[in-house]
């Protein structure tokens, strides 16, 4: 069996039994495969004769191109991939065993200020009104649509991808509260506010219809040519109102970090700030507690006359 045919079977058994979203298998596989592909350069046809020193000669390659964090991820694809292997009789012994994983430092997520993220939603509103106002339908649609994406994004802490598979029905207006699917397809509930209601019932009521494909469809947000907004469109859009905003230049995850840090400035409680933004680990979701000490730092130092 070539290591090709077991990095097929490996691919199969992450699809069948992780429960893992299809860009995190394909990120799996691309660096598994890398791996591999270095190996064989290196004279390792057969997987069971890979040793822990041809390991790292693969991890020295790749750190030359990569970053701590990038190789952080690649350590744990491999080890997960050679794991699998000899707990299903690959190979007699897991040579990444004893792989240790690069020390990544952490890094704060980049968040706005409460008072920057209230001109980013302004702002999209405004250009909004004013589009409708002079009377070109297209154009007003378009608008409409930014500044009901921008306000989902940050009143729900969503991520991009969740944004962009929401469906119509998802949105109960009674509840204000919308269904996303996460990581591993897995579901949730998320409540979002009024100003984000009354965007996207405006983008519904005097956009959607405009933009919206003849043949239906049933995403909520659609491009230029009817159909489901893809990703790609919604960073430029957020790019670009944070520009016209005057705000510093993010994306749209910064306004998902950005929600979290405020709802827990704002004193929400972190496992409530988890399940919003669909968090598997705690953990993850305790960086916006620094970001938060940091923001509080800051503003002692900036206010207190004995700072």
């Amino acid at each position: 069996m070539t290591t090709d045919d077991v990095l097929d079977r490996y691919v199969t058994y992450l699809k069948a039994n992780r429960g893992l979203s299809d860009n995190t298998i394909k990120g799996y596989r691309d660096d598994v495969s890398s791996c591999l592909t270095i190996l064989r350069g290196r004279g390792v046809e057969d997987l069971r004769e890979t040793t822990i020193d041809d390991l790292r000669g693969w991890m020295a390659v790749e750190s030359r191109d990569h970053a701590r964090s990038t190789m952080a991820r690649k350590v744990v694809s491999v080890r997960s991939f050679f794991s699998w292997a000899f707990l299903h009789g690959v190979i007699g012994s897991d040579p990444a065993a004893a792989l240790m994983t690069p020390k990544v430092g952490v890094t704060l997520p980049t968040v706005l200020t409460e008072a920057q993220a209230a001109r980013l939603m302004d702002s999209a509103d405004e250009q909004a009104v004013r589009a409708t106002g002079e009377g070109d339908g297209r154009r007003a649609a378009v608008a409409l649509r930014d500044a009901a994406m921008l306000e989902m994004l940050y009143a729900t802490g969503i991520r991009v991808g969740e944004l962009v598979g929401i469906d119509v029905d998802d949105v109960d207006f009674s509840t204000r509260t919308v269904r996303v699917t996460g990581k591993g397809d897995k579901q949730r509930v998320v409540p979002f506010g009024a100003p984000a209601a009354r965007a996207l019932a405006s983008w519904l009521h005097d956009g959607r219809p405009v933009m919206a494909a003849a043949d239906g469809t049933a995403a909520m947000f659609v491009g230029m040519r009817g159909q489901r907004v893809d990703r790609r469109i919604v960073r430029e859009v957020v790019h670009r109102q944070a520009g016209q905003a005057g705000v510093p230049d993010i994306g749209p995850h910064a306004l998902r970090h950005s929600a979290a840090t405020h709802m827990l400035d704002g004193g929400a409680d972190l496992r409530e700030v988890q399940e919003m933004l669909g968090h598997a680990s705690l953990g993850t979701t305790q960086r916006y507690t620094h970001v938060s000490i940091e923001q509080l730092k800051s503003r002692y130092r900036q206010a207190f006359p004995r700072a």
